[in-house]
This record gives structure tokens, sequence and C-alpha cells, in this order.
């Protein structure tokens, strides 16, 4: 039956009392938001005082620590690399490759360590220098716990070779064999040094160790040959020179089994770990994963690491190459997932808290076949476009995948935005690519109001190439034929222009509001000298004229400025009929002229 898990840790928050008043949160997707209400937890209580504070709570916080992100980084390329491996390849081909995998991950950790331990030893405040040292010691354990899964499940070294690669395990971890081996070997006279003997019998899994006839007297020799004849007891007996039950693990296999089998590990495993300990204290929770390794159980290993270390970046990865080992097909989830999508989930949900960071997340979600689209649909739209070069980012991940949706929404803010700082053009720009009729129709009303109050058009490059992208409104379409009209007149084609204005005007397309500033661009076509409106079309347009002044909304008592703008609006009336009259005697006489010759 499965392990039931265990209460969770709890965070005390400083500054809040839990206890007496009620607690409000609201959780976001790599964070939480805490604070305290108003209301005690007693059932008859009077509003008080309470923490005026709002406190972040963040899940993963090793996200932020500068030597960790080169881990989140680095291994990142070994994680793209590691799902291109050819599923065709088999045997000791694949294996070959997975184990290479294996080993560039653990170089990864252990060059983060490296580095963390420079800076711990560099830190000049003594509280950095132990957060420093204790980040070493986890990436420390990480490293040993990925060693040993290295060498039991991808490696699968068969019995005999198998105590070889325990042995290096053993000796690439144990640093203080080393250090007291340079010590002795180092003085002038070793055999008379004062730990000597420790290191005969300390360091036997770490060196070779050779015995002259002359020490046949020694007191330490009767030790040291009982435990190369596999004497438990009397290993048992120096325990203290071995730096951890692990340690008097390897040590005892060497002397007592050396072609221990893979499965009598567990067995040799846990009474070592009992014999180190002896009752006098209770296993870490490192040890606990090293012993699940040891009995074979994977989702008992991943299991405690989920557990034990401060984020998700060993599980997701570990649990990621072993998949791949084919040693996790038969674990499904009871919610639609397997564990390794589960894990690799929840290291790029941690991912995407970082504003940098999220960069990479985006791959790992990509890799997640059954709920990676959607979680990323899901985060993609919680980051926050500060900047316009971050939002092209998001926009080109977002279109690379087809996620129209998605798309679509970051244009519409982007262009919101560019409202807002009275950037037409760009506002323009993202309403047609993000293909919404309605912020176009809103964009091209500004450009529009912006003509009238000023007499020109701005980002005269946009409107001009607009193309087929004017068809997403009516009044966009508008937009550009009225700036094609303008171009016309410029351009002295005087006859189509005057066409285009009127085809405006009679199509509907053009609005209303709009139809005195179209019939005030007709004048100095009216006026030209050569007649450049027919008879017909000028009919069209007082028909317009008249539409318009017949459905003008009867106004109260006005201000100065409303009767200075009536006034104005009459007199260009008035100019207009008379400029339309003149124009229309002209086109008769003009066509009558035509038809009679």
């Amino acid at each position: 039956m499965e392990e039931l898990d265990g209460e969770p840790a709890v965070t005390v928050i400083p500054g809040v009392n839990s206890k007496k008043n009620q607690m409000c949160f609201d959780w976001g997707p790599g964070e939480m938001l805490v604070c305290e209400t108003s209301f005690s937890k007693k059932e008859k209580s009077e509003m008080v005082p309470s923490c005026p504070f709002i406190y972040i709570i963040r899940k993963d916080v090793d996200v932020y620590s500068q030597i960790l992100r080169k881990l989140f980084n680095e291994s990142h390329g070994i994680f793209l690399g590691l799902q291109r491996i050819d599923e065709e390849l088999t045997g000791k081909s694949r294996k070959s490759q997975l184990v290479r995998v294996s080993k560039n991950y653990r170089s990864v950790i252990r060059a983060c360590m490296e580095e963390m331990h420079q800076v711990a030893i560099a830190a000049k405040d003594p509280a950095s220098g132990r957060q420093f040292s204790s980040q070493v010691s986890i990436l420390s354990a990480m490293e040993l716990i990925w060693n040993l899964c290295e060498i039991l499940f991808i490696e699968v070294a068969p019995a005999g070779h198998l105590l070889l690669h325990l042995l290096d395990w053993v000796r690439l971890h144990v640093c203080e064999v080393d250090s007291l081996s340079a010590d002795v070997l180092g003085s002038e006279n070793p055999s008379n040094h004062d730990s000597f003997w420790n290191l005969g019998l300390g360091g036997m899994t770490s060196h070779g160790w050779s015995l002259p006839y002359t020490f046949a007297t020694n007191p330490h020799l009767e030790s040291l040959l009982k435990i190369m004849l596999g004497d438990e007891a009397a290993l048992l007996e120096q325990k203290e020179l071995l730096s951890n039950w692990y340690h008097f693990l390897v040590t005892r296999l060497l002397y007592s089994n050396p072609t221990v089998k893979p499965i009598d590990l567990h067995y040799y495993a846990q009474s070592s770990l009992d014999l180190f300990l002896g009752g006098e204290s209770s296993p870490e929770p490192l040890d606990n994963i090293l012993l699940a390794a040891f009995e074979f159980d994977i989702h008992q290993v991943i299991k405690e690491c989920s557990i034990a270390l401060s984020n998700w970046w060993f599980v997701a990865h570990l649990t990621d190459l072993l998949d791949h080992c084919k040693l996790l097909q038969s674990h499904n989830l009871y919610f639609g997932s397997n564990m390794r999508e589960f894990l690799l989930l929840e290291y790029a949900s941690g991912l995407f808290a970082h504003p940098s960071l999220w960069q990479l997340g985006v791959d790992y979600f990509d890799y997640c076949p059954k709920l990676g689209r959607v979680s990323l649909e899901l985060h993609i739209e919680r980051i926050p476009l500060n900047t316009e070069q971050k939002a092209l980012k998001v926009l080109r991940i977002c279109e690379q995948r087809q996620m129209t949706e998605q798309v679509r929404s970051i244009c519409k803010i982007l262009a919101m935005k560019a409202v807002r700082n009275n950037r037409l053009g760009s506002a323009l720009s993202w309403s047609i690519r993000a293909k919404d009729a309605a912020f176009a129709t809103l964009v091209s009303d500004r450009f529009l109001r912006d003509y009238c109050e000023r007499g020109c058009f701005s980002d005269l490059d946009l409107i001009d190439n607009l193309g087929p992208a004017m068809m997403l409104s009516d009044r966009l379409t508008f937009l550009g034929k009225y700036r094609e009209f303008h171009r016309m007149y410029g351009e002295k084609r005087f006859a189509d222009a005057a066409s285009l204005l009127l085809s405006l005007m009679t199509s509907g397309i053009a609005p209303r509001s709009f139809w005195m500033t179209l019939l005030t661009d007709a004048l100095p076509l009216l006026e030209q000298k050569q007649v450049i409106f027919s008879a017909e079309q000028t009919y069209e347009l007082m028909q317009c004229l008249e539409d318009l002044t017949s459905r003008r909304p009867v106004r109260g008592e006005s201000d100065i400025q409303q009767l200075q703008d009536e006034d104005i609006e009459t007199t260009k009336v008035e100019m207009l009929r008379l400029a339309l009259a003149r124009n229309l005697a002209r086109a008769i006489i003009r066509e009558g002229s035509l038809e009679g010759s």
C-alpha cells in the first residue's frame, strides 16, 4: 500500500496573527497574496484594526537566484537535446546517449555547486554566507542522488560491475578521505602520522592500501585485517571513521560481498542504515531518498525528492530522463496526465513567475502532449507586457503555435496602449493584426477626427498601404478610400477623385457625421474651370446635402460657441448650395452642347 503523505510544512508569515484574525488570500500562477481581514475569529466581535500589509508568498523562490538561473538555462538546452533523441535508437547506442545526457545534467549541477561554494566563501555577511552554504549542501545532495539513480536505473550495472560504480560514487562524494590522504601522504614520514591508521581504516574504499611486513606487530593491523576479511563487527567498531551510512554500506560490500546483485542491494542498504545509526537518531530525508533508490522504488524517490527539495527542477528533469529510459510508462495519474508531464508542468509554471525565465518554460510546455498547450495558453495570457519588445516576443511565440485567441488578445492590448498614448498608426496596425473590426473602426474614427482637427493625416505610409486589410471594417475601408481621394486630387486626377468622393457618400460607407467634410472637399472640384461633376452627379450631391440638413437636430438655448459653430455650418451650406447650383447649370449647358453637336 502506498505510504500516506504527511502534513505539509507550516509557513509562518512575520507580523500576521492567523490565530486571532481571519485571513484573506488569492492564488496566482506562481505566488499568493495574503493579508489579514478586519474580522476576528470570535463569533461576536467588533471590527478592529489589523495588519495593514499585503504579503506576497512565492512558491519557487529559487528562480530568483542568480547562480541557480544558470542551472535552469544550461539544463534547458540539455532537456531539448534529450527530446530530440531518435526513438528508433535501441540497445547500447540509445543507452549510451541517455547516460551521456545524465552526466551532462550532473556536470551542470556540479558547476553551479562550485560557483555557489566560491560565493559562500567570499560572502561578507554571515547570514548570506550561511544561506549560500545551505544551497551548496542542497546541490551536493542533488548530485549525489542523481549519480546513484544514474548507476542503478540508467546504466543498470550488472553484478560485479555494480560495486565498481558504487565505489566511484562514494569516492566522488566523500571528500574527507581525500583531504586526509593528502595530509598524511604529504608528511615527511607518513607511517608515523597520527592519522595514518585512520586513513587505512576509513579510506579503503577510496584508495588502494598496501601492508609492508614490518607492520605485522602493529596493534591496528588486526582490525584492518578483520575488515578486509569481511568482519562486519570490526568494521562497525570503526564507523566514526566513515562519513555516513552509505560510505559504510559500500565499504561493507567491498569486503563481504563484492559481487553483490542489484536485487540484494535493498537488504544491505537497510541493514547498513540501521547498524550505522544504531537507534541513536532518525533517518534524514536524504537517507530516505537514497534508501528508496537502493530499493529500486523510482516513484518513492521522486516523491521524497518532491517533498524535500525547494523547487521542481530536480524531479522534473530526472523524471523526464527516466521516462525516456522507459521506466515510468505504467505510472499514470488520475487527472489526465502522467507523472513526467505533471512535474514538467509544475516546473514550467514556476519559470513563468520570473520576468525572463518564462521563455524557457514555453519549451517545457511544448513537450507536454496532453495538458501543455492549455497550460501555455493560460500562463502566456498572464505575462505582463511591459514593453513592446517583450510583447513582440510573446506574440511571436503565439503565432508559431497557431494560438489565434492569444494573438488577438495581445494585439488588442497593444492597440489599447497605443490609443492611450495617441499613437494612432501603431494602434491601427495592431487592430488589423488582431483582426478586430470593432477596434479598427474605433481607431479609424480617431484618425478621421484627428484629420478634422488638424486638416491632414498622420501615418500616411500606413494608410496608403492598407491593401486588403481595409476590408476589415466599413470605417477602415472609408479611411483608406478617403485617403485615396486625397491622393487622386493631389495628382490632379479630378474626375476620378470626384467619382470616388460621390461613391463614398452614396454607398453609405461614409459616416453621416463626416458628410459635411466630404461635401466641403467637393467645393474645389465644383469651382474648377472645367466641369468635373456631371448633372446627374450634381443632383446626387444636392440630395446628400438636403438629407444632411433636413436631419439636423433642433437645438434649444445655445451658448455663444454653439451659435458660432451653427453660423459656420450655415455659411458652408449656403456656399455648397450656390456652388452646386452653378455647377448644375454649367453641367446642363455642357451636356446639352455635346448632345447638340
